[in-house]
């Protein structure tokens, strides 16, 4: 079992520190706003772990990946809890790259091996689209 922390540090404000030792300051107070709130770090945390697993793939199907901007967006329920109800994901690569390539990468990410989508798939409704851009070089 995998073991955080969670410290109150004053208001609304905490210290996060993961099981990995590293920490994380989280504001739940929105007027406030000196550190992302818990919600927007799950939305994040999606944006994150599918972006680890398109790089990775790629990178095995030998793409020449130049830069991936993932742009995540979401709607959350209106009523408590407010979990997210629909989520929508941009991917925006550059370099030379396959289309075919990329389209399965993203598949397989937002299939098989993207937990944090695997989690919120069971309340929210995931959509995503990306844009090859124009090789920089």
């Amino acid at each position: 079992m995998q073991t955080g922390t969670v410290k109150w540090v004053g208001e609304q404000k905490f210290l996060a520190t993961g099981p990995s030792g590293h920490a994380v300051p989280v504001d739940s107070d929105r007027e406030s706003n000196t550190a992302p709130g818990p919600m927007e770090l799950v939305l994040l945390a999606l944006g994150a772990c599918t972006a680890t697993d398109v790089v990775t793939i790629l990178e095995k199907k030998r793409q020449q990946l130049e830069s991936l901007d993932i742009i995540c967006s979401g709607e959350r329920a209106e009523k408590p809890p407010t979990v997210w109800i629909k989520l929508e994901l941009l991917y925006r690569l550059r370099g030379q790259l396959d289309d075919a390539a990329v389209k399965h990468a993203i598949e397989l990410s937002e299939e098989k091996y993207c937990s944090v989508a695997a989690m919120l798939k069971k309340t929210a409704a995931l959509s995503w689209r990306y844009e090859i851009l124009p090789s920089a070089r």
